[in-house]
């Protein structure tokens, strides 16, 4: 099972008159104790691929001083995360004829030809330029997958009152490996010293100082590079793309094709509502807290704990959020309501205080990490909740390439964004305010939504 690909037979109704009645469960369906192994692989695998894609706004400093990258240079290579989300279609479709075992695969292999690619030690300047370029869009093309692919995985292997939870774990991984990285690399890498004399960026005749962050990057890139190996081999080994039997109704009921499934979508006025609820403020946080090390720079406050605390903090409120949503079904709706508007007025108090010129508000080290880490915390933990209620929406579209469209959209909003940042990095106020709009905006459109549960109902009732 686990090393065969998927066929037309997968997205053929699973329920067998053969099969057997578990306990608590519907008819003719089982939950196996691989599941979670399963959820680890794919959990494991999209932290790394977060923590590649923000290698460098951490140790932004060291890397321009090393490798002679300037702050555009930096804000486009956290661009080629969303820049890989061209081609999403493509990994959609995969995803929807071949199954998760295939598209896990493909997405593992590319992280690991990227990351390759940015460990090559050249001297040449421009060329390892080029290279880390390079390594930075590969591991974005995993992104289509890994980001869309977690409610899919949910829905093909845990039962019905343990899917937000496992959605939850499997979307917001990823953040922890970004989260990670504002840990792992300046923990690695040292901050250059000004007051030491500089050379040519990395040549060989440079300041031993130079010589020493360029090594050091250098041992990021080994290490990463390590990490995606050892999951490549894992998933390679043992990943299947479902289980024997299907855990819920849902599960095993027949889904829409490809093409039907992109027409139902785009003309669904509801979905395309929460789809702009959710891009919006998850493209506009995604591409700020990329840069968020920028923005903080005249504060003097360091933005790696920042980061570190406000992902995190969003973990594990999304999960304990999500555990909440399996126990009490049908307040999805609610929870989001709740988060956006926390994520709102944090973003607005960021942001004022920021401008403590202007609005005499204290900016103090305290105030910035405590607005910051409070939005990272309401915007990422309702990534789960957001995906659960696309699925509520729109079943019976396959999970995959619901979800894969809109992380389509979320990323087409931040690479506008950091788009503008390549245009715009000198007065960086503006990211703030559209921090603040987009969080407004989201939150409107939430408020307006009127919610359907069709997947709970076919398992709820049709099981009972």
């Amino acid at each position: 099972m686990g090393t065969a690909s998927s066929d037309q037979a997968e997205r053929e109704p699973l329920l067998s008159p053969s099969s057997t009645e578990t306990n608590n469960l519907p008819v003719y369906s089982r939950v196996y104790g691989r599941r979670w192994l399963v959820l680890t692989l794919f959990s494991l695998l999209g932290f790394m691929q977060g923590m590649v894609w923000n290698s460098w706004g951490p140790i932004q400093n060291s890397a321009m001083r090393a490798f002679g990258f300037t702050k555009p240079h930096i804000a486009l290579l956290v661009l080629w995360g969303p820049v890989g989300y061209i081609p999403w279609l493509l990994f959609m479709w995969l995803m929807d004829n071949k199954g998760l075992r295939v598209s896990l695969l493909l997405s593992a292999f590319l992280m690991l030809l990227g990351s390759a690619l940015r460990s090559i030690p050249l001297e040449e300047e421009k060329l390892r330029q080029w290279l880390i370029h390079g390594g930075q869009l590969l591991n974005g093309l995993a992104g289509p997958t890994v980001m869309s692919a977690g409610p899919l995985l949910s829905t093909t292997w845990f039962a019905p009152d343990q899917r937000a939870t496992a959605t939850a774990v499997a979307t917001l991984v990823p953040y922890l490996g970004s989260a990670a990285s504002f840990i792992v690399g300046p923990l690695l890498v040292p901050a250059p010293n000004d007051s030491l004399p500089t050379t040519a960026h990395g040549a060989a005749g440079g300041a031993p100082h130079d010589l020493f962050i360029r090594d050091r990057i250098q041992l990021l890139m080994y290490s990463e590079f390590g990490a995606v190996v050892v999951l490549f081999g894992a998933v390679l080994l043992y990943f299947p793309s479902r289980p024997p039997m299907p855990p819920s109704v849902a599960a095993a009921s027949q889904r829409l094709r490809y093409r039907s499934s992109i027409i139902r979508l785009l003309s669904n006025g509801r979905f395309l509502m929460i789809a702009l609820a959710y891009a919006v403020p998850l493209g506009v946080v995604a591409g700020w807290s990329g840069v968020l090390d920028m923005i903080l720079t005249p504060a003097k406050v360091d933005a790696g704990w920042i980061g570190f605390w406000s992902i995190v903090g969003g973990c594990v409120f999304g999960v304990a959020m999500a555990r909440f949503a399996d126990s009490i079904r049908g307040m999805l709706k609610l929870i989001l309501v709740l988060m956006l508007a926390g994520a709102s007025l944090s973003a607005t108090w960021f942001t004022l205080t920021c401008m403590t010129r202007l609005t005499h508000l204290p900016s103090t080290a305290a105030t910035l990490y405590t607005s910051c880490i409070l939005v990272g915390i309401f915007i990422n933990s309702s990534v789960p909740i957001f995906f659960e209620l696309f699925i509520e929406t729109v079943y019976p579209v396959p999970e995959g390439i619901t979800c894969g469209v809109v992380t389509f959209l979320g990323n087409l909003v931040m690479g506008m964004f950091l788009f503008f940042l390549t245009v715009s990095h000198t007065d960086l106020s503006w990211m703030n305010w559209c921090l603040t709009g987009s969080c407004l905006f989201s939150l409107m459109l939430i408020l307006f939504f009127r919610e359907s549960y069709d997947r709970l109902y076919l398992d709820v009732f049709v099981s009972a």
